[in-house]
């Protein structure tokens, strides 16, 4: 761990999945609008770099801690981490995601398991252990990254599209819990968008992430904005804006055949 402790820091920031794509643009984000950071990933070695990087960039300190949250009570050890830096997160940003490809009585149970801790359980637990202290202080900002596959079923990746679900309805819930106490959840929803996402899950010939996609920056804008104004769900690109409503007013049996449409790989 690489943890210089953040001394007088005003205002931190406690990114996870921050060594690259949506949450490394993030961490610039907020390192930009001069909050100090905490970033958690798995890479010690490009936690490091990126450390050293912002840092650099843009004057403000930032402390790395190199965790993988796909592992069970991972999140306390990040908490235990902070606590030890003497540390108050006043920003918390459950970034870190994955997903699987595949049918799913083909694809390897351990993934999927592994996936749903790292996409949920983990996201779950970090929130809770932050938000208390942040009650106390009545003050705080929450942004858990959801996807617009939290709107509809989907095959090909049924268990990822469920657990997107699952960040959208649990931060939906928090915010209206929270109204009121300082403390505000947003939960941004991108479409697909140009990171290392889509190798990691095996689906760079898919459909859906064919043509022009969104970039990792415009996302992390548009969430970053849609964060400190309190909204409760963002949704970057007027596209995506439209798919509740369609996927609302559409039978669920088209929904889910165009979902597995675009789903499947491009045949060449």
């Amino acid at each position: 761990m690489n943890s210089p402790v953040l001394e007088n820091a005003k205002t931190v920031a406690l990114i996870t999945g921050a060594s690259e794509g949506i949450g490394h643009e993030l961490a610039k984000r907020f390192a930009e609008h001069g909050h100090h950071l905490v970033l958690v990933a798995r890479s010690e070695e490009k936690l490091k770099r990126l450390a050293g990087e912002i840092s650099s960039a843009y004057g403000v300190r930032v402390s790395s801690i190199a965790q993988d949250l796909s592992v069970p009570d991972s999140a306390p050890k990040v908490h235990r981490k902070v606590e030890e830096l003497g540390l108050a997160i006043d920003f918390l940003v459950n970034n870190a995601g994955v997903g699987t490809y595949g049918l799913f009585a083909e694809t390897p149970l351990e993934d999927e398991l592994r996936m749903m801790q790292l996409n949920m359980i983990s996201l779950t637990q970090m929130t809770k252990l932050f938000v208390r202290k942040m009650l106390k202080c009545g003050r705080g900002k929450i942004l858990n990254v959801a996807s617009t596959a939290a709107f509809q079923p989907g095959p090909l990746m049924a268990v990822y599209y469920a657990s997107k679900a699952y960040v959208l309805s649990f931060s939906e819930a928090l915010a209206n819990e929270l109204h009121g106490t300082g403390v505000t959840v947003t939960a941004l929803a991108p479409g697909p968008t140009r990171t290392g996402f889509q190798k990691r899950g095996v689906m760079e010939d898919s459909r859906l992430v064919q043509g022009q996609i969104a970039d990792a920056r415009s996302v992390a804008a548009a969430g970053y904005r849609g964060m400190m104004s309190g909204k409760t769900i963002v949704i970057p690109g007027f596209t995506n804006k439209l798919i509740p409503w369609v996927v609302r007013v559409s039978p669920r049996g088209v929904v889910t055949r165009v979902v597995r449409r675009m789903q499947e790989r491009v045949r060449t």
